[in-house]
């Protein structure tokens, strides 16, 4: 029994280090949010250009996830997040090396590249690490470092740029160190893929979606989309938003503002699992619709706290939808394909993340920025309350 009681803690552990690695990965990627501003001040570049640089990292993580999604079902779990890390710590070297926007392009398709790599193996890790009875729990984990990292990156340098020296290049020397930490972490996890011999040749594979998939991935690949889509005005648009139209210029609160979704999103997560996937979905595509709704009343009140609900209730709905979505496509992707099935569905969502920023930042030249937040608020609330009510009608199956 004590033996059985001591492999059961030790799975506890791996699954929990796997799911920390795949947060400071994630971290990276949005740790730039709120510097944005001292970039435009350094450099001297348009909004439209602020949401082309972090599109440029959406494009990564479509073009990783497109070409490489399926070679950690190859290759195996450990050396592609291996791979990622070091990409992580290349994107960090290019910001402490920034003099222009050349190398804020490299360092963000660097990110895009890692986070690519790390949506669909560090995924796929965590779940098959975890023993048999914590599925749940592992799967709650999985989606909670994604969305937990993401709102951590904005934080950690918003404080640090707000409050200690060099705002542009201490916040990547601190993920450089924590990136170190979790190179280590990863070497000493189990593999988790068997060998197989001879080995399938390495070729880009696509949008892989198993024919038995593709009920459950249709909408809960649009659910992942308009989520995402939430998620991007918040990373990409949100703190230029505080700084120039609120006239808060504290870059600490712009992290607190852009972690507050992504906590609202983890919270939502959790909370999946005592609604259930079935209900969870609709649901949350309904309390997103509520959430988008709120930040266009804030962008029409000008109103920080009214932006804060809206973020925290949109958040809520993220997160309920998202591990729902993740949730029943991981479970029926044949054990063969599911790392390239995960990898299929982050593509969809990194679409909602990337395009529909970049159409805010075209807008805001025509519209302002007050105007374009409003028409793409209109326009998620249009998505996610069409896949709200289809979903409430026919019910998602995930068997």
């Amino acid at each position: 029994m004590g033996v059985e009681d001591a492999g059961g803690r030790h799975a506890r552990v791996r699954y929990l280090a796997a799911a920390a690695v795949f947060a400071v990965g994630m971290a990276g990627t949005t740790l730039p949010t709120p510097l944005y501003g001292l970039y435009r001040q350094q450099i001297g570049f348009s909004e439209l250009m602020v949401t082309v640089v972090f599109a440029v990292y959406a494009l990564g993580v479509i073009a990783a996830l497109l070409i490489a999604g399926d070679f950690s079902d190859v290759l195996g779990r450990r050396p592609v997040l291996m791979v990622a890390l070091g990409l992580s710590v290349l994107s960090a070297v290019c910001f402490l090396a920034e003099d222009g926007l050349p190398l804020l392009f490299v360092g963000r398709l660097l990110s895009g590249f890692a986070a690519g790599l790390f949506s669909g193996a560090a995924t796929a890790a965590v779940l098959e690490l975890a023993p048999p009875q914590l599925s749940g729990r592992a799967g709650f984990a999985a989606t909670a470092a994604n969305m937990g990292g993401l709102g951590c990156g904005p934080v950690l340098s918003g404080v640090l740029a707000q409050y200690a020296p060099w705002p542009l290049r201490l916040p990547f020397l601190v993920h450089i160190a924590l990136l170190a930490a979790a190179f280590a972490v990863t070497s000493a996890l189990p593999e988790t893929v068997a060998r197989r011999t001879p080995r399938p040749p390495l070729r880009p594979q696509g949008m892989v979606v198993p024919e038995q998939t593709r009920g459950a991935f249709v909408p809960a690949g649009l659910a992942a989309l308009a989520g995402f889509s939430l998620l991007g005005l918040f990373t990409a648009v949100a703190p230029s938003f505080v700084a120039r139209t609120l006239g808060v210029h504290n870059l600490a609160v712009s992290g607190v503002v852009v972690f507050s979704v992504f906590c609202s999103s983890t919270a939502g997560q959790f909370l999946m699992g005592r609604v259930g996937v079935r209900r969870a979905l609709p649901i949350g595509c309904l309390v997103l619709t509520i959430g988008m709704a709120l930040v266009a009343s804030s962008l029409l009140m000008v109103s920080l706290p009214v932006l804060v609900v809206g973020a925290v209730v949109g958040g809520l709905g993220q997160g309920l939808a998202f591990r729902a979505a993740l949730t029943s496509v991981s479970a029926v992707a044949p054990d063969e394909h599911r790392g390239a099935t995960i990898s299929a569905f982050f593509v969809v969502a990194y679409v909602g993340i990337s395009l529909p920023v970049v159409g805010v930042g075209a807008l805001t030249l025509a519209l302002g920025l007050r105007g374009a937040g409003l028409v793409f608020s209109g326009c998620v609330v249009l998505l996610s309350a069409g896949v709200g009510v289809f979903l409430l009608r026919r019910p998602l199956r995930t068997d």
